[in-house]
């Protein structure tokens, strides 16, 4: 297929329209409305007149922008539109995603809106058995999400055909590149129809992008929806310089404020071995990385976003795609290699418009780097020396009462870790959407806790609404801060 080049385009900003406004079906405005997506986000504003009109798009937006909705509003619309059913083993759209967690989280976006016009989903990845998605393409799919390797898998097994596809998208393209699916995906590419709509969605456009496009769209529309460091604005981004002793307890520090927060390491044991030693320290943490079973990664994450589990210690496989509300805290345990991935971590956080928080720790042999890594994702972060877990920054940082209330526990399983006290998990304090934390857990220093915020060597405060925000004053200590704070529902 032709296409036109590549060229850059302006910012384009959602203002006061509305999803009628750009042509979104009244059936799917109602399924929107349901979930609280009502002001469409500027990557949806910019491409939903051509994507909705059948045109191929090329899409750039940052993490957390929106980009999902993006395409699953025009997917199940011009579906419906165009009627018909799905038939055994060939499927009339199909969505490429890179890992099991987004396709995942991109099934349960779509499958909203395709009931409501009577259409179905599956998604399909490996690491589960794939008797259920075989079965689920025999009886037909309308929509399905799809990892590239079980997906090439069942086609060569003569399961499912890519024939009878009518539209394409391939959802965080430049991952595909850095996990080096792109041969994967051309062939899948190839087997779908030539005369189809295709909509390729990245967070940065670069060369690997480029050939894709060139070969398989067709006169696409080119859309920018914001600058390629704009996830920095409603960021804070700080360097704490620890030594190497000190970066344990600083984690735990940090992990046990209110809210929900995602720690990044480089390695899977590292995130294996740090998820376990929070768990020790009575902080409930789960771990994700490529060494677990689907059915553990899915535990784990459901863990996560139901607040049973306050802390995610994970490596990069989380840091594209995974949507969760209300997370205020990102640190990288270990800097990344490349700014890239920085800037995808940090998407944790500061979702759709949302306000949070970076922190990197920088050991002594790491200053050069992480000062390197900074200045190429474009911010200036605040640097600060942290010679012990009393450094009032912490606070400033992470707000609130500190909450060990225990380790998390598989259900059915036994504790992976206990308080430091040697008290298990008392549920009181920690709500469903992971603002405020369990009420038992003791005081690391023995004295009592209370609140969520602190000045000085106490804290102390309701800490309402403010969870990581909160205000501090003068006070001791207690784990019984009721640090509830407003739920942030962003776009995916």
């Amino acid at each position: 297929m032709t296409s036109t080049a590549l060229s850059p385009a302006q910012p384009t900003r959602a203002g006061s329209t509305t999803f009628a406004d750009l042509g979104v079906p009244t059936d799917l405005l109602a399924i929107l409305d349901a979930a609280g997506i009502t002001v469409p986000t500027p990557i949806q504003a910019a491409t939903l007149p051509d994507s909705l009109a059948g045109r191929d798009v090329l899409g750039r937006g940052r993490t957390g922008s929106g980009k999902t909705y993006a395409f699953a509003i025009p997917v199940i619309a011009r579906l419906a539109a165009k009627g018909g059913r799905a038939t055994a083993k060939r499927p009339r759209a199909l969505i490429l995603a890179p890992t099991r967690e987004l396709a995942t989280q991109i099934e349960e976006t779509v499958a909203p809106l395709a009931r409501a016009a009577g259409l179905s989903t599956r998604s399909i990845f490996g690491g589960v058995g794939q008797q259920p998605q075989v079965d689920a393409l025999r009886r037909g799919i309308d929509v399905l999400i799809a990892c590239p390797g079980r997906l090439e898998d069942l086609i060569g097994q003569g399961h499912c055909n890519l024939s009878a596809v009518d539209i394409t998208v391939l959802d965080e393209a430049d991952h595909m590149a850095d996990l080096g699916f792109l041969p994967a995906v051309r062939r899948l590419l190839d087997a779908t129809p030539r005369d189809g709509q295709r909509m390729l969605f990245s967070a940065t456009l670069d060369n690997a992008i480029d050939v894709l496009v060139r070969r398989y769209l067709t006169k696409p529309r080119v859309h920018e929806a914001d600058s390629a460091q704009s996830p920095v604005i409603a960021m804070d981004h700080h360097v704490l310089h620890v030594t190497r002793e000190l970066r344990i307890p600083v984690l735990a520090d940090l992990a046990s404020a209110p809210g929900r927060t995602i720690i990044f390491t480089r390695t899977k044991h590292g995130a294996k071995t740090l998820a376990r030693k929070l768990n020790g320290l009575g902080i409930p943490s789960v771990d994700l990385h490529g060494n677990l079973s689907q059915n553990a990664r899915t535990r784990n994450m459901t863990a996560f976003h139901e607040g049973t589990a306050s802390t995610l210690v994970a490596t990069d496989i989380a840091a594209r795609g995974i949507h969760v509300d209300d997370v205020a805290l990102v640190v990288h345990a270990d800097p990344p290699t490349e700014h890239k991935a920085y800037l995808h971590r940090s998407g944790r956080t500061a979702r759709a418009g949302a306000a949070g928080t970076v922190i990197t720790l920088a050991a002594e042999d790491q200053r050069h780097d992480v000062r390197s890594l900074t200045r190429a994702a474009g911010i200036k972060p605040k640097n600060t020396t942290v010679a012990d877990t009393d450094h009032p920054v912490l606070t400033e940082l992470a707000p609130g009462a500190r909450s060990r209330p225990g380790g998390w526990s598989a259900p059915g399983g036994d504790a992976t870790g206990q308080s430091q006290n040697g008290q298990g998990r008392s549920g009181g304090g920690r709500s469903r959407g992971g603002r405020s934390r369990g009420a038992s857990g003791a005081a690391r220093s023995g004295a009592a806790r209370s609140g969520a915020a602190r000045s000085g060597a106490g804290r102390s405060g309701s800490g309402q609404g403010g969870g990581r925000r909160g205000g501090r004053s003068g006070g001791g200590r207690s784990s019984g801060g009721a640090a509830q704070g407003q739920s942030r529902s962003g776009q995916r």
